[in-house]
Formats: C-alpha cells, structure tokens, sequence
C-alpha cells in the first residue's frame, strides 16, 4: 500500500483537471445536497445512467425532502420506481428515510459510521454520500473504481475478491487530496468512460497514460480479472392476460421474496401449451370467451432468467379472486415490475 501511495501520489493531480474539463453533466452534481447524492446512489446500482437520469427527475419532484420520502406510502414509491428494477432499493430508501427521521431528527447524518447503518447502505454508497456532500476522505469503490485501479496498478488478481476491494480502498485512502469530493467523483468518472467496462480502454486520451502500469506493460486490454459469473437458472412460466368488460385481472405476488409484493398478471409455473392452459384455468373456475392471441417473452433478472409464455384472453365476468383494473389504472396507479409489464396491451 505504501508503495502505491508513492507511485500514485500524482493521481489527484493527473485526474481532477480531466473532470473539470470532461466530466458529464448529471442531474444530481448539481449541487452537494446528500440526500440527492444517495438516491441517485442507489438508483445507480446495476443501472445504467441514462435509465435513471428520468427516473431521479421524476423522484425528486415527487418526493424532494427525507421526510416527504419518508412519509411517502409504498404503492406511490413503487410506482415511481416501475421499471427501475431491484425493488428492494426503493423498499430501503423508505426504511432509512424513516430511521433519518426518528434517529437524526430529519437531518442527514454526516458521521460515516452513522451513514453506513442505514437500510440498504453498504461501503461504497456511505462512501459517495460522505466523500461527496461532505468533503471526507471516505472513497467509493465501485466497479468503475475497481477497474480503473486494476489497470494503474497492473493487478491481475480477481476484483471480485474482498482483499482486492480493501487493497484498493485502503490505497485510495491514503492519497485523498483536499477536493475529497471531486476526487471520488473523477475516479467515477474516469472509470465509467475512458476506462470503461464493455469496451477498449481509451489510454490515448487518459490522463494517467503516463504513470498507468497496465498500459506501460501492455496488458490494459486483459484486466480487469473477473471471477466466473454463475450460470443464470432458467424458470419457465405462462402468464395470463385476462380481460373483461375494459378491466385486466391482476394479483399480487407474495410479501417475500423476487419482486415481493408487486402486482402481476395472474401466472403458472411451466410453459402450458394451450389445451393445458384451458384445463388450467378450468380448474381455477375461469371462463374462457375467446383467445386473442399468444405472444413469447424472456426477461433476465441477475441470476434467473424466465421464459415466459403469455396468452390474452376475453373471459366471462369478473371474478372476485382477482383485482380488476383499466389499463390506464394499472398505467397510472399500480406499480407493475418490467417482468410483467412487457405484456400489458397497447390498448383493448
């Protein structure tokens, strides 16, 4: 580590210009206000930024203080949410906007052990949010980070390993410059693009070419090393769009578990063929009228992939066992995850 510190005390030198001059314009650098910094944190988890460019608008105009988020009710969240994915996010920022209420009084907590304990906050969005809204010295390492440093560093170890993410945090803590803040926002930065993931390393116009040993040795191409990802399990499903009198059957999915509490259209588990899926919903006392048609969908979560076969169906009355909606309610009102939102009608 120390070796590091001396050879990579010029970073904050090399990289903070580069961000003055390069760095994206986003809706929430616009200011240091802590509570923006952590939920477009936790909106940026396994999301991509211009997915949640409109998603942070539309939040923040929701919901622009602690205490409105934490007044705010579960449907109206979720809703805002839709399509966001990884719900458990959303669920999160609702239980630690209320801890912020009773434990801080509705003041973001500056302290980072106290930011660190909120649900749903690990060490690399504790990290963000007090390095900077509040110019500590706390880095974030995230995937962008990790890359980065494996190729400046030239470490060919696995960034999945814990040792290498504390090796690296460790290292960065020690070279933090004054602009604490602008320097976790520059190794972001520099990370997500010229050194980005998915493509080649853009060393011609990175402003650590000079002192990046991956790049002196040639291997920039070859890191970062990740470790085998676990194979996806594969679920099948078909699912049942019923429609009658200009309303959609809905349920919703269990309190626990993958997308707890959703809406969904009624679904079986398999891919029922159609004779199978008039017994099945024979046996569920649903009157078919008229099939309309049969469409095929797959949607991926991060380790399970469904298959999934749906049929629109007109059926013979409303049926109590279901929650019937209009399609501009369930477009307005109900939150309905993206697994199941792919199959809601362009119109009757």
């Amino acid at each position: 580590m120390e070796k590091d510190k001396l050879e990579f005390n010029s970073l904050a030198d090399a990289i903070l210009p580069w961000y003055y001059s390069h760095r994206r314009v986003l809706p929430w650098r616009m200011d240091q206000d802590p509570y923006h910094i952590w939920v477009s944190e936790i909106m940026l988890q396994q999301t991509r930024v211009e997915a949640v460019k409109g998603y942070y608008k539309r939040f923040m105009e929701a919901l622009p203080t602690v205490a409105d988020l934490a007044n705010a009710s579960e449907e109206r969240l979720t809703k805002l949410w839709e399509g966001l994915g990884y719900y458990t996010r959303v669920r999160n920022l609702h239980k630690a906007a209320q801890v912020i209420m009773q434990k801080h009084q509705g003041v973001f907590p500056e302290k980072y052990e106290h930011v660190l304990a909120l649900p749903g906050v690990g060490p690399y969005t504790a990290g963000a949010i007090c390095s900077i809204a509040f110019n500590q010295k706390t880095p974030a390492v995230d995937g962008n980070v990790l890359r980065l440093w494996s190729r400046l560093t030239n470490d060919a170890r696995s960034v999945d390993l814990p040792a290498f993410r504390k090796n690296a945090t460790q290292a960065l803590e020690a070279i933090y410059p004054r602009d604490a803040g602008d320097f976790t926002q520059a190794l972001m930065e520099l990370g997500a693009t010229v050194c980005g993931p998915d493509r080649m390393p853009d060393c011609t116009n990175c402003p650590c070419a000079s002192f990046c040993k991956a790049h002196r040795a040639g291997t920039a191409q070859e890191l970062p090393v990740r470790l085998p990802k676990k194979q996806r399990r594969i679920e099948e499903k078909t699912v049942f769009v019923l429609w009658a009198k200009d309303l959609y059957a809905m349920t919703k999915r269990p309190e626990k578990g993958l997308l707890a509490g959703m809406w969904q259209f009624p679904n079986t588990e398999g891919f029922l063929s159609p004779t199978e899926a008039a017994n099945y919903l024979q046996k569920q006392n649903i009157q078919v009228k008229n099939i309309i048609k049969q469409v095929e969908r797959t949607h991926i979560f991060t380790h399970i992939q469904w298959n999934m076969r749906c049929y629109y169906l007109e059926v013979s009355g409303i049926l109590p066992s279901f929650h019937w909606r209009t399609l501009e309610q369930i477009r307005q009102d109900e939150a309905l995850p993206t697994a199941f939102r792919i199959f809601l009608p362009d119109k009757k």
